[in-house]
């Protein structure tokens, strides 16, 4: 077990935690007495998990609000991203699991791999503790946390607020940056959408399109344009 140890970077304390986190529930088919498996790990390490991927992105976005966090956090801690980042540690070779299980196809499986790398990260936890656990967990999904835009996961805000707008009138929505804060490595630009001479809405963010976005999403919840004479004219 030694292979997969280095390929994570962590050293086990408990071996046997190790290989319970690596232990298909499959074995119980061919091993008496049956053997623990991985699941009970997997229950932990899907909180683990999320408390990590949780306070990083808090930490990360200091403007965002509670809605995106949720879309970006579900990104990287889904099925398919787990089974991403299990199948560059090539989790797959190191599972213990039935001859049938494994002649299916087993170690390859989406959900098998994903259900071993939240075991790891249960185990991880119980090894050695929360700041460890994050430390691997943050490392393991590196590309995944990379790869964030938040402004295409606020959906195409932009485009829907144009739509509906346009259906009233051919105006389009004006976007304008209202200030620019910070350093130079952490800018925040504040910017507002407004239509016919009405503020419909603003955002903040660390780029201008990032914060153009969330002002299209503030002006889509608050939809000023359908108060009559107060809105549109």
């Amino acid at each position: 077990m030694m292979d997969i140890e280095d390929r994570l970077g962590y050293h086990f304390e408990d071996q046997q935690l190790l290989k319970e986190a690596l232990s298909h529930p499959s074995l119980s088919s061919e091993i008496r007495p049956t053997p623990a498996d991985n699941q009970r790990l997997e229950y932990l390490g899907d909180a683990v998990l999320e408390l990590a991927v949780t306070t990083y992105l808090y930490h990360r976005y200091p403007d965002l609000k509670e809605g995106l966090l949720t879309k970006l956090r579900a990104s990287v801690v889904s099925k398919p991203a787990l089974a991403g980042a299990a199948r560059r540690l090539d989790l797959g070779s190191a599972l213990f699991m039935s001859n049938g299980e494994d002649g299916s196809g087993g170690r390859d499986r989406p959900s098998n791999l994903a259900d071993a790398a939240e075991a790891l990260f249960g185990a991880i936890y119980l090894d050695t503790g929360m700041a460890r656990a994050r430390e691997v967990i943050l490392q393991i999904l590196a590309p995944e946390l990379e790869k964030l835009d938040p402004a295409t996961a606020q959906g195409n805000s932009k485009g829907e607020l144009q739509e509906i707008l346009q259906k009233i009138t051919p105006e389009s929505p004006l976007y304008e940056v209202q200030s620019e804060k910070g350093p130079p490595h952490a800018r925040v630009f504040v910017s507002t959408v407004s239509w016919q001479g009405l503020e419909l809405g603003s955002g903040s963010g660390h780029s201008k399109k990032i914060s153009e976005a969330a002002a299209a999403q503030d002006a889509l919840t608050k939809r000023l344009w359908e108060l009559g004479d107060s809105g549109a004219s």
